[in-house]
């Protein structure tokens, strides 16, 4: 048996998220994993290193399987993109050792949510940004984000449903970025609670749109009740964008997406 790491990006619009669930409910896990079936010819079982919800995308979702089928690493990609729909694309696939875990291995994983800040909605790209019609103060936004940076209880920031077993997690970078009428959200964490980048959208959006002031965000934080919080922003804006691993398990770099973000760092991720 050969287990293989593979990087998938998909548009969530259409999905009721990542993992498989009921008949008749679409979702990444099952379109990926039938078509690498298709492939290997015989069935496919995949594990992720984040399990997204309804209408979240990926550009950097990081899976493995194992396999006892002797195909090349580029019949695993361009075999899984012919036999999966075309929301979803396999980025890349390399062999690994055994004792790499897509979930159990990484150590920090990012996420970008965002925000289409314009008086107007747009026609295009309705399902893969936040519309936001106020005008949003960044400079504020980026103040309150730093009260979230650091170990912290985010039980004000996930779901009344989150089913962690700790609320605590670090949160080691926050940054906004703008361009034009984009507003980027990006935040990497050792782990993150269901909805937890959503809420903290939800707050900071609150905060730019001068409705509360940046200490807002540590008041909802210390609080540690998550009536205490904002709405939740839409799934659409949100993308998981990067898995990171220990250097012992040498995976492609790629940039964090989506493309047409690719140079938010200066030309490269």
């Amino acid at each position: 048996m050969t287990r293989i790491a593979l990087a998938v990006e998909y548009d969530g619009s259409a999905f009721h998220g990542w993992q498989t669930q009921q008949p008749g409910v679409r979702t990444v896990q099952e379109e990926v994993e039938k078509g690498l079936s298709r492939v290997a010819d015989h069935p496919v079982t995949l594990i992720c290193a984040g399990r997204t919800d309804a209408g979240v995308h990926a550009t950097g979702q990081v899976c493995h399987f194992d396999s006892d089928a002797d195909r090349d690493m580029k019949a695993w990609v361009m075999g899984g993109n012919r036999f999966i729909p075309d929301d979803v694309a396999i980025r890349w696939a390399v062999p690994v050792d055994d004792d790499f875990h897509a979930r159990f291995s990484a150590h920090r994983r990012c996420y970008r949510y965002v925000i289409y800040n314009h008086p107007r909605p747009p026609a295009l790209f309705r399902r893969q940004v936040t519309w936001n019609h106020r005008p949003l103060d960044v400079d504020a936004m980026a103040r309150a984000s730093q009260h979230l940076v650091g170990t912290h209880d985010f039980t004000s920031y996930r779901s009344v449903h989150c089913q962690a077993k700790s609320p605590v997690k670090t949160l080691t970078r926050f940054q906004i970025h703008r361009r034009g009428p984009l507003i980027v959200l990006e935040v990497e964490a050792n782990a993150f609670l269901m909805h937890m980048v959503r809420n903290m959208a939800g707050v900071l959006m609150s905060i730019g749109a001068g409705h509360r002031d940046p200490d807002w965000a540590r008041q909802v934080l210390e609080a540690r009740d998550r009536t205490q919080g904002g709405v939740t922003a839409p799934p659409y804006g949100l993308y998981l964008v990067e898995i990171g691993y220990p250097e012992a398990f040498p995976l492609p770099d790629h940039p964090r997406g989506p493309l047409w973000l690719a140079d938010l760092d200066g030309g490269h991720n």
